[in-house]
């Protein structure tokens, strides 16, 4: 009787192990969508501008140079190419002035409707605000920063 329930128990985690893994992969296709796409949980501030429809350049310092997050982000990975920063220091999330100092990072190429979901992604006036700055190639290319709290 006891080897009978000793050998239920491992059966029935396994069941349930495997509906929660199942569970998960359902639902990370709808949160994705949510969290990128929807028109829920973000809405740009009206002082924005437009984007233009173009090829823009951006420079990540973050999560943005995994090459997952920026397909799973714009639906695309793209080409990258290392860049440095003159002049800003990363700081968690952030990048600060400091003459002395230089971020590397990578630079990679958008279009309009992908710049569009990057600043979504970064919860643009919200969250980060994109500034055109200079590589040190002197090139130009967008950089989320995050918004100062009052």
């Amino acid at each position: 009787m006891r080897s009978e329930c000793h050998q239920q128990r491992p059966r029935w985690w396994r069941n349930r192990l495997i509906l929660l893994i199942s569970g998960a992969i359902l639902l990370l296709p709808v949160y994705l969508w949510l969290i990128l796409l929807s028109p829920f949980f973000y809405t740009p501030p009206d002082y924005l501008p437009a984007v233009e429809d173009r090829m823009h350049r951006v420079f990540a310092f973050g999560t943005l140079k995994q090459p997952w997050v920026r397909f799973i982000v714009t639906g695309h990975a793209g080409e990258t190419k290392d860049a440095v920063l003159p002049g800003k220091r990363r700081e968690g999330l952030n990048i600060i002035a400091d003459p002395s100092a230089q971020t590397p990072g990578l630079v990679f190429e958008v279009n309009g409707r992908q710049l569009a979901r990057l600043d979504r992604y970064e919860r643009l006036g919200v969250r980060y605000e994109r500034v055109k700055m200079t590589l040190d190639d002197g090139s130009q290319a967008w950089v989320y920063r995050r918004l100062q709290t009052p």
